[in-house]
């Protein structure tokens, strides 16, 4: 097998390598569809869920595991996900991890209590964790030459930044005029589009090497992500203090200590400790991992605000999204195909963060006089612009020179920085807004003003350390990534799917 720079130096050899080549585009929209059923699945149900409620007669405590149980499968099984389809074959896991979706939202949407559902969002976790780095790691492997790879890559991050608003606009819409339980059904129609779009496009190619699996580091890793999302997942009703906040923390900590231990003495590792420790692609996840803390705020605090203070219907609350939707694309195109490679990720994640905290920033001044075209849309467009021009370069670099055999757990890798990014948002920043509302009515007469002048406080007070985690991450990022453009000459040459 030639040598990644020999293979860079003769496009035409490295094309003829590529089985994909001649199909890549047609490829990327299958991986597209398949990624952004995932990603929209995190809120699609955020919206229905009152409904579902109703529907189904669950509790409010119960409400909340309809969205933690699948976090928690897809975030604690994805770099096990990953070195599956590297091990097994990119193609195999995609069209499994769809199939598999698709059947299990089929079981969500005919649930007849609480208890089924929570087990079909759980497995929409384990296939997700299956079928979302073999997505990525096909992107990575299937473009080869850097400028339509930039191209590609910025389409790709468009829909992970992207997605999670046209979910809460879908949510809205099925949810709206027609029923909760299609919020799970129309995962089928992605899943079926995209099997048969992979069936038909996809070369199966079984890996030279074929290692055995790492079974205490799958463990270990396993356990440990799992007790960090169930930890932060519980902050969200149990105080800091409580064991099953504090306790689950450290035994994650602890589990992910043990999981790099075993890395480093392993034969055949999970999750290679080369893959981490480039400077680029540290920087890349620590930037994936801030910019889903970020987002948080932005999507579900937001979705507060124009539901409960400005008025908005399900549907008009996915419409406000959109002007975010867009920038958010096109900054993200233009930053991998653009500027990437002239001037490399140092400039464009830190600069793309810094944006979007003054986003942030500028979105904490509203209260409850605000409207949406004075106060929410340009602010919502500027972090847009800021997400779009760091997540995008950042996602690219988290898996550009990967050797072709690890190219599946470094995707699984940059899916968990955004996974676990998320949890810890959710924890972090719903617990400032809680106390943020409740010392602002302590000592007050209550009345209808002060709870919504108390909402609205909690929810600025959200955005402010969102912006905040922005800044450190864009520091911290500055400090990480090499400068220069980054050497195109490690991307892999040769598929085995």
């Amino acid at each position: 097998m030639p040598d990644s720079a020999t293979a860079v130096a003769v496009p035409p050899a490295q094309n003829s390598e590529n089985p994909h080549h001649a199909r890549r585009w047609a490829i990327l929209a299958v991986i597209g569809i398949a990624q952004l059923m995932v990603v929209l699945d995190a809120t699609v149900v955020n919206i229905a869920l009152p409904s579902a409620q109703h529907s189904l007669g669950f509790g409010d405590d119960a409400r909340q595991w309809v969205v933690t149980a699948y976090a928690l499968a897809f975030g604690s099984l994805l770099l096990l996900g990953g070195r599956v389809a590297d091990l097994f074959g990119r193609k195999n896991a995609l069209m499994v991890g769809l199939a598999g979706f698709g059947i299990v939202s089929a079981i969500g949407g005919a649930a007849n209590g609480i208890e089924m559902l929570l087990i079909a969002r759980a497995a929409q976790g384990v296939f997700g964790a299956l079928l979302a780095p073999a997505a990525l790691s096909l992107l990575t492997t299937t473009f080869t030459d850097p400028k339509e790879r930039g191209r590609a890559f910025g389409v790709f991050g468009a829909i992970g930044g992207g997605g999670a608003a046209i979910g809460l606009l879908l949510g809205g819409v099925l949810t709206e005029y027609l029923d909760w339980r299609w919020c799970m059904f129309v995962n089928i129609v992605f899943a079926v589009i995209a099997f048969a779009g992979a069936a038909v496009l996809l070369k199966p190619q079984p890996a030279e090497k074929r290692p055995k699996l790492d079974i205490p580091g799958t463990i270990t890793a396993s356990a440990g992500l799992f007790a960090l999302v169930y930890g932060f997942s519980n902050a969200q009703s149990d105080s800091w203090s409580s064991a099953s906040v504090w306790g689950f923390l450290v035994a994650g900590l602890v589990l992910l200590t043990a999981f790099v231990a075993i890395q480093q003495r392993a034969e055949h590792p999970l999750l290679p400790m080369r893959v981490l420790l480039d400077r680029n692609r540290g920087g890349s996840f620590l930037a994936m991992f801030l910019l889903a803390i970020g987002m948080f705020a932005i999507f579900l605090f937001l979705t507060f605000y124009v539901q409960q203070n400005l008025r908005f219907s399900p549907i008009e609350s996915g419409v406000a999204f959109l002007p975010m939707v867009a920038t958010l694309m096109i900054a993200a195109t233009s930053a991998t195909t653009i500027l990437l490679p002239r001037f490399g990720p140092r400039p464009l994640v830190p600069t793309g963060m810094l944006i979007a905290a003054a986003g942030l920033f500028w979105l904490s001044g509203i209260d409850t006089t605000s409207t949406y075209a004075g106060s929410v849309l340009l602010p919502l467009m500027v972090m847009g612009v800021g997400i779009g021009l760091s997540m995008a370069p950042a996602m690219n670099v988290a898996v550009l020179g990967v050797d072709e055999h690890d190219a599946g757990v470094a995707s699984a890798a940059v899916n968990t920085m955004q996974q676990i990014g998320g949890s810890i948002g959710t924890a972090l920043l719903s617990t400032l807004a809680a106390n943020a509302a409740t010392s602002f009515i302590e000592g007050k007469v209550p009345t209808q003003q002060l709870a919504a002048e108390a909402a609205v406080h909690s929810y600025t007070t959200a955005f402010t350390w969102a912006g905040a985690i922005f800044v450190a991450g864009a520091v911290l990022t500055g400090l990480l990534l090499k400068p220069g453009a980054p050497k195109l000459e490690g991307a892999p040459t040769v598929v085995h799917v």
